[in-house]
């Protein structure tokens, strides 16, 4: 029992042992000409470091002829980056013969961009598709265009550079512009390519990480005519407007005539009241004195005559209605 005991002791130390001192990894690193420390590999282990995304990166880079050495690799480790993918990238630049020194790889990496995929698109450039952008000319028609922009990495612009969104947004503001600034949308048709050209002398490429080399139109489609649907449409609205004027007018026509009746109204019944009082007036002025028998008499003759009069002039005028009625049958 106690041999067991004894090889299982062992073989716990030497798993523990193996586990903080990665001697195949020190091996590896001797056979590649890298020179790590064994205690170098223990403080990775301390410091909770994966020693093979330290050492196998570092074999890498020496193969290739970078100077960089541990304590660069563990500490863009330590703050968060990606270490094998800034190695593949030196290694890329310096085959490319692109200036890029470890310190900008790393910071490129850790400002959260692909530094390997930003090399890559330095030496091939990328081509960026615009969705499609609505533009009108000055004679009112919509043109759909569609544009394809070649861009290239920019290094030393990688860090706070503006990235594919700002790059599109700006190449469909130029579309816009140019094709808003032409006299008709024919002109646009005969010659696309002359949006490329002012919209690539604009400079669309500052404050961006990329350096725009083309701007190519892909599509270009007649879409509405924009200026004939607005003035269709304020058309209408004008119409509306008339209308909703005509019927503000007709209302207060209507209440002017209503105004109109109720005064009348107002006044016949005045009239009314004012003839009422007639009898009562001529009755206090014969108890006064004021009217004799014989004026009343007078009076009374005279207001005969008078609708006597009014009643033959109002005969004469049917007559002549039936008369004229008589004609027509």
């Amino acid at each position: 029992m106690e041999i067991i005991f004894m090889i299982v002791f062992v073989l716990i130390l030497s798993s523990i042992f193996l586990h903080f001192v990665p001697i195949g990894l020190w091996i590896s690193a001797l056979a590649a000409d890298v020179h790590v420390g064994i205690f170098t590999l223990i403080g990775m282990r301390m410091r909770r470091v994966p020693p093979s995304q330290i050492v196998l990166p570092l074999i890498k880079a020496n193969k290739a002829g970078l100077n960089v050495n541990v304590n660069q690799l563990e500490a863009h480790y330590l703050a968060g980056g990606n270490v094998d993918k800034v190695v593949d990238a030196l290694i890329a630049s310096q085959r490319a013969e692109i200036g890029l020194p470890f310190e900008r790889a790393a910071a490129i990496d850790l400002a959260g961009r692909d530094v390997l995929e930003a090399v890559q698109m330095s030496v091939n450039p990328k081509v960026i598709e615009t969705p499609v952008v609505s533009a009108v000319a000055k004679n009112g028609i919509e043109l759909r265009i569609k544009a394809r922009v070649t861009v290239r990495a920019n290094i030393d612009r990688l860090v706070g550079g503006a990235g594919e969104p700002t790059v599109i947004a700006r190449v469909g503001e130029g579309i816009v512009t140019t094709v808003g600034s032409a006299e008709k949308h024919t002109d646009v048709l005969e010659s696309p390519d002359e949006i490329s050209k002012v919209v690539l002398g604009k400079g669309l490429d500052a404050g961006t990480a990329f350096e725009i080399l083309s701007i190519d139109i892909a599509d270009v489609d007649v879409g509405r005519n924009i200026g004939a649907q607005l003035q269709t449409d304020q058309a209408e609205a004008d119409k509306k407007i008339a209308q909703a004027k005509a019927e503000e007018r007709r209302a207060m026509a209507i209440a002017q005539e209503q105004e109109m009746k109720a005064y009348t109204q107002e006044m016949e019944a005045k009239v009314v009241e004012a003839q009422a009082e007639v009898p009562h007036a001529m009755a206090k002025a014969l108890q006064e004195g004021k009217l004799g028998v014989m004026d009343y008499y007078n009076m009374m003759n005279v207001q005969s005559d008078t609708d006597m009069r009014n009643a033959i002039s109002h005969a004469g005028k049917s007559d002549k209605i039936r008369g004229s009625e008589s004609k027509i049958i």
